[in-house]
């Protein structure tokens, strides 16, 4: 049977990707590093016999994680769109996933059509540590760490702002405007979330300004210094970026998505140390060395 010469239909291929940064050096490919990107688009070769670009909808740095990366690659051939997730998942190492795959218009690019992109930064303050949280916070129990002078210090970067101090060195971008569209600040128990929205990043910018944001919880710099620093664009002043591991990528955003909410929108877990439910720990565990000696 002679072998058809008929041209097969290329698909544009979105995908939802799920990473745990730890062992990556960050989501680009680079020469004799392990990278997200290129473990795969190693697996994607390996399916379909020739190299493709994943184009990303943002770069992470080494050891941040991606609750909700957005991704896209050109494929010719037999796999539906909506197929490439299964398939992709049997060839991909257990520190990625891809949660979901669609089908998007040619037109349709993963970073250029992006509305927003959502981090979030975890920190832990219990003094002692915790093996399960510290994969994914930083542990920061040096000083207590005021949360509602975290919020106010957040409020006046809403807008859009030339963001140059906390922009790492390093970067090929030709301006350092960033439109932030929302940005927050909660306290759970031992926990402290901060949550950043903005149209794009800057090169290291949300782990140079948790670092900011870390001093002015402390009272380290005040309200009015940390907004008047970044307002003058006094990048020489911002020496201290937060780890990594504390740092998700938590979504992002399209005007029109191929992908339901409970794929894309909040997929990374929050731990949940309640007080009150050690305090009644401690109550019973008394109670029972009491009837114990009794």
């Amino acid at each position: 049977m002679l072998e058809s010469h008929q041209p097969r239909e290329t698909h544009r291929v979105a995908l939802v990707i799920q990473y745990l940064g730890t062992h990556f050096h960050g989501w680009q490919r680079q020469k004799q590093q392990r990278t997200v990107q290129e473990e795969i688009e190693t697996a994607i070769a390996k399916i379909l016999g020739y190299h493709v670009t994943l184009h990303g909808a943002g770069r992470t740095d080494a050891g941040v994680h991606a609750a909700a990366q957005v991704a896209h690659f050109e494929a010719t051939g037999l796999i539906p769109p909506h197929k490439w997730a299964a398939v992709l998942n049997s060839y991909l190492p257990n520190d990625i996933l891809i949660r979901a795959s669609a089908g998007v218009g040619h037109r349709w690019h993963a970073r250029f059509s992006a509305a927003y992109r959502r981090y979030r930064y975890t920190i832990y303050t219990e003094d002692q540590p915790n093996l399960f949280v510290r994969p994914f916070s930083w542990h920061y129990y040096y000083a207590p760490l005021d949360e509602t002078l975290i919020k106010a210090a957040l409020k006046p970067l809403l807008g859009k702002h030339h963001l140059a101090a906390f922009h790492r060195a390093g970067s090929k971008r030709s301006h350092s405007w960033v439109e932030v569209q929302a940005a927050e600040c909660h306290r759970n128990g031992s926990l402290i979330h901060i949550e950043i929205q903005a149209d794009g990043f800057l090169y290291g910018m949300v782990r140079l300004l948790v670092g900011m944001l870390v001093q002015v919880g402390t009272g380290q710099r005040t309200l009015a210094n940390f907004t008047e620093l970044w307002k003058a664009e006094r990048r020489e002043e911002v020496k201290y970026a937060a780890p990594p591991q504390g740092l998700c990528l938590l979504r992002v955003g399209y005007p029109d998505f191929p992908f339901s909410y409970d794929v894309w929108y909040d997929n990374l877990p929050k731990f949940v140390f309640s007080q009150e439910s050690i305090v009644k720990s401690q109550e019973s565990i008394s109670t029972s060395f009491m009837t114990t000696d009794n």
